[in-house]
């Protein structure tokens, strides 16, 4: 069993920061790919941000690139994603989770077997 917690989410304006952090239980944290989702009311759960188990590998989808980094701590089995210049279409839940079985980062919400409870983002205008 995995569980994630997720932390830091908050209301800021647009244009302001905010790191969200996601603690990890399990002593083969280091093995799993770790994802950022993200679902706004009323829309499907979308893909933010991955990382390789390593840290050496990440990949984005294109509306964050150049405004959010994803990061990992294996000491501390923690993810972590760095949102800056954020914007009201930001806001949403987010939710960290695990890919236990791929070797490789995977956009897709179905290949990740472990996740977090989620937590709240809003960008005001």
């Amino acid at each position: 069993q995995v569980q994630l917690v997720e932390s830091g989410g908050g209301l800021v304006q647009a244009g302001g920061s905010l790191r969200l952090s996601c603690a990890a239980s399990g002593r083969t944290f280091s093995r799993y790919v770790m994802g950022w989702f993200r679902q706004a009311p009323g829309k499907e759960r979308e893909f933010v941000a991955a990382i390789s188990w390593s840290g050496s590998s990440t990949h984005y989808t294109d509306s964050v690139k150049g405004r959010f980094t994803i990061s990992r701590d294996n000491a501390k089995n923690t993810v972590y994603l760095q949102m800056n210049s954020l914007k009201p279409e930001d806001t949403a839940v987010y939710y960290c989770a695990a890919d236990l079985g791929s070797l490789r980062i995977v956009a897709v919400a179905t290949a990740y077997d472990y996740w977090g409870q989620g937590t709240q983002v809003t960008v005001s205008p």
